[in-house]
């Protein structure tokens, strides 16, 4: 049985891998991903990347984007999926360059803001009208529901800010006001994580986004508002321990020249809280 908590193994053969996934890796080195949130294992090989990860309806649907996506965006190709009893294991192409959140790219705040916002153009002028997945507000509240109900949302990762004195009394306070204060719609290609670690950048140029559990037809102000938070953390040391004095987050409303709307960036700020 593989264990998905054992994210330092060294050894192919603990993995026990399907065999056309086997054929593929068996003789490359690798290394493990510990970056993010996610409670899959990573194994980064020097051409691809290995996502091994627990079964789910979700996996299968991310799946079917990234073939969706092959030609319209640059995301990591298929290069095969296979299942066994348990896991689901998915090797992928990777994304050259650095993360978007890499020390040197943060050294070039000016540079790192265009990208993005050429990043967020390149998502925005996908046709979506036959776009296979859904990821609205209403769907990202549903699933929020199920983890507040659940006892799945970590109070201790968010904004200490979200549930202290003056904020929310607690999950199911904030999921109360999530569904009693839903802003207007406004659906493009959303990647539904556009946070700096999922952004890779190489020679001062966009090359691609990774992670893609959440891309789908979603609201456009949710990826603003994932990015805005992540440039603020980034440029304050939230991530490390450098404070980036010139990255100054609002720069990223002046580059895609539009105005901020600060309900909605609230809005699916803490929208992201739940999960």
């Amino acid at each position: 049985m593989i264990s998905l908590e054992n994210k330092r193994s060294n050894s192919l053969k603990d993995l026990q891998l399907p065999e056309a996934i086997k054929h593929l890796v068996s003789e490359k080195k690798f290394s493990t991903d510990d970056i993010g949130m996610s409670k899959a294992k990573i194994l980064l090989f020097d051409d691809c990347v290995l996502k091994i990860d627990k079964i789910s309806k979700n996996n299968d649907e991310t799946v079917e984007m990234m073939h969706w996506l092959e030609g319209k965006l640059p995301v990591p190709k298929v290069l095969c999926y296979e299942k066994d009893s348990e896991h689901q294991f998915l090797l992928m192409s990777k994304v050259q360059g650095k993360m978007a959140c890499d020390k040197e790219i943060l050294e070039h705040p000016q540079e790192l803001i265009h990208e993005l916002a050429e990043a967020l153009k390149m998502l925005w002028s996908v046709d979506v009208s036959n776009c296979p997945r859904k990821r609205d507000i209403d769907v990202k509240l549903k699933e929020a529901q199920y983890r507040v109900e659940n006892n799945l949302v970590d109070v201790n990762s968010v904004d200490p800010a979200t549930f202290e004195p003056n904020g929310f009394k607690d999950p199911y306070h904030l999921l109360n006001w999530l569904e009693n204060n839903k802003p207007t719609y406004e659906p493009v290609l959303s990647h539904g994580d556009f946070t700096l670690p999922n952004i890779f950048i190489d020679n001062g140029k966009f090359t691609g986004l990774i992670d893609l559990d959440d891309v789908g037809i979603g609201d456009k102000w949710g990826d603003i508002a994932l990015c805005y938070r992540s440039l603020k953390w980034n440029s304050e040391g939230v991530y490390g321990d450098k404070i980036s004095p010139n990255l100054d987050p609002e720069m990223l409303f002046d580059t895609l020249g539009i105005e901020p709307n600060w309900e909605k960036i609230r809005y699916f700020i803490l929208l992201d809280e739940l999960f």
